[in-house]
């Protein structure tokens, strides 16, 4: 596992790190996106089957992590920057 100066902990299990992935969320230690296991998890797929996927590079843990982290995000979105109806 490799930890860089750079790094923003975003949770315990989710970081980003401008040398990493563009600096895109990834789970520490990998180069794992956090966008790609939550389409994952949004297409219905297992998280025993995405732990395996990925190798047992994550944990059922670091998926519940990144849930909660989309949940908080939601929870605190500004519809004012939404678009309007007419514009989607």
């Amino acid at each position: 596992m490799r930890f860089t100066y750079s790094e923003i902990y975003l949770g315990r299990f989710i970081v980003k790190d401008p040398e990493i992935c563009h600096g895109e969320p990834t789970f520490r230690g990998t180069r794992i996106l956090v966008a790609d296991v939550l389409e994952q998890v949004a297409n219905g797929m297992d998280w025993e089957a995405i732990v395996n996927e990925w190798r047992g590079s994550l944990s059922k843990e670091a998926i519940a992590e990144a849930i909660r982290l989309a949940r908080e995000l939601f929870i605190s979105y500004n519809p004012k920057l939404a678009p309007e109806s007419s514009e989607i």
